[in-house]
């Protein structure tokens, strides 16, 4: 019987981030609202980043999630941000964009999705850094399944989090004497609106299943309950892993 959306939560102590603050970048839809909502629903103070969607209102909700339209390439407005915050304990690099249009083999789409996956995220994390040190804190960097292999039509996405995987190594060796873990998550597909198209096209959905040896899709609770397990006292000796989160798609 697989858990319910509840019971992938649920197993941590109701309190466990209470007077804690979380900031979650790309927190307004998809992954990043499954992450804030699950910090928020374990007692934290959410503050979650973000975009506007043309036509949508943002999926994050609750009295303990802050929704903020932030420009993660936007210094100013990241430091903006980190100044409303105060101390920030727990940092998730979730903001991404993938250009399934060819775009990316431009040199413009090749920069704006390094811009938003990449660098955003050093940048972020360079700037909260002197607010976390000494507060057991931790950042959790969501990379992807394209961590591990490419992609021909999305290279720069493929890339970008490649990269991002030896940034969370780097960081975690850079930040360890202030306390900071850096860690990542690599998502596999993932119920979100980005993955929907594959999810309804039949053939498309078939290789995926096929090829996924839990024979379903994820949801957004499941990357939230990594997150919240990297952040946690429970993962108080991990640092710079790499946490899968696809059914065992990798392993095929």
């Amino acid at each position: 019987m697989n858990p319910s959306d509840s019971e992938r939560t649920d197993v941590f102590r109701a309190d466990l981030f209470a007077g804690r603050s979380v900031l979650v970048t790309g927190g307004t839809s998809g992954i990043g609202a499954g992450i804030a909502s699950a910090f928020a629903a374990l007692g934290a103070d959410v503050w979650a980043a973000g975009l506007p969607a043309p036509g949508r209102e943002p999926d994050t909700s609750g009295d303990a999630v802050t929704v903020v339209h932030a420009d993660v390439t936007d210094d100013t407005a990241l430091v903006d941000l980190l100044e409303r915050m105060g101390d920030v304990d727990v940092l998730v690099n979730c903001a991404g964009i993938a250009l399934e249009d060819g775009s990316e083999h431009t040199p413009d789409g090749w920069d704006c999705v390094l811009r938003v996956n990449l660098t955003a995220a050093m940048r972020l994390s360079t700037f909260a850094r002197p607010r976390m040190a000494g507060c057991a804190a931790s950042i959790v960097n969501i990379a992807s399944m394209y961590s591990t292999f490419g992609s021909g039509l999305i290279p720069a996405y493929a890339a970008s989090k490649g990269a991002l995987v030896q940034l969370t190594k780097s960081l975690a060796q850079a930040y360890a004497a202030d306390g900071i873990r850096v860690n990542a998550i690599a998502p596999g597909w993932i119920d979100t609106p980005l993955g929907r198209g594959r999810m309804e096209d039949p053939k498309a959905n078939a290789e995926i299943l096929s090829r996924t040896p839990l024979g379903a899709w994820g949801i957004p609770r499941d990357v939230a309950a990594a997150a919240v397990f990297l952040s946690s006292p429970a993962a108080s000796y991990v640092t710079g892993s790499v946490l899968p989160v696809d059914g065992g798609y990798m392993t095929m």
